[in-house]
């Protein structure tokens, strides 16, 4: 004798059908995808075929690069170097920044917001040129282009770097801060022991994008004559008369730092713990 499906059946049974047809237009969508990412992939190398003259590409001689790999090489460590320096000192500064902007301090905080605001919405090439001229004409203090542009650099990434520092700040569960204050921990034991611990951990992903755009930045550098990567590299091109190859070879160091750079970064999140 058949029975008649109950509603808890049918209930049931819908509860099993509904992932499956999930799972298959999840499928389908996949498929979809991967299909049109070839399309596209296959579309784009059709339009370099036919618009890429092909004989001038084969007149480039990357030879040239060969003989100018240590040159090269070396700018890309001081581009590092400058990076990575200005990035530290910026960060230092920011994260003190970040935490008076946390104090009542009165008046002293539109100060603070001025400098942020000056040093974030001014252009680079702007501040190098006004540390590197201004500076010693207000102050008698001269400095080298090297320093300049260190000091423009360092500036500029503490801007930024307080409004970072102080997401970070606040992102922090209010409920350390209570604990905090019910145990009367000292206020230096406070910050560097319960609050920046936590801080510069939810700061990594938005430092490590800040890495990768002031190593691009960086660039701006050369209209002082740093000695980084692009200074070195427009000398040779003039050296050469070869700025295609230079220039691609350039381009390529940056993606290798720049993705190195991304890949520490998320390398560093894991390792800490940083919530998704």
């Amino acid at each position: 004798m058949e029975t008649t499906p109950t509603i808890e059946d049918r209930d049931s049974s819908i509860v099993d059908v509904v992932p499956k047809m999930a799972r298959v237009a999840l499928q389908r969508m996949r498929q979809s995808l991967d299909l049109g990412s070839v399309i596209l992939l296959v579309a784009i190398g059709i339009a370099a075929c036919n618009f890429i003259d092909w004989s001038q590409i084969s007149t480039l001689d990357f030879g040239v690069t060969v003989k100018f790999w240590r040159p090269l090489a070396t700018a890309a460590g001081m581009t590092v170097a400058i990076t990575a320096a200005a990035l530290a000192c910026g960060l230092v500064i920011g994260v003190l920044l970040a935490i008076l902007l946390e104090l009542p301090i009165g008046f002293f905080r539109y100060v603070l917001i001025t400098y942020i605001e000056i040093w974030r919405n001014t252009p680079l090439i702007v501040q190098l040129f006004w540390v590197h001229f201004g500076v010693p004409v207000l102050t008698g203090i001269s400095t080298t282009a090297l320093e300049s542009g260190l000091l423009a650099l360092t500036l500029q990434s503490s801007a930024y770097l307080t409004d970072v520092a102080r997401a970070g700040i606040q992102a922090v569960p209010r409920g350390q801060w209570d604990a905090a204050m019910a145990l009367s921990l000292p206020a230096r034991t406070k910050w560097l022991e319960v609050i920046l611990p936590q801080a510069l951990k939810i700061m990594i992903p938005p430092l490590g994008n800040l890495a990768v755009s002031f190593l691009n930045g960086s660039a701006l550098l050369g209209v002082l004559n740093v000695g980084e990567l692009m200074t070195v590299s427009a000398r040779i091109s003039d050296y050469t008369s070869k700025p295609i190859e230079i220039m691609t070879v350039v381009a390529s160091l940056y993606l290798a730092i720049n993705v190195a750079t991304t890949y520490l970064t998320s390398r560093l999140e894991r390792f800490v713990g940083v919530p998704r």
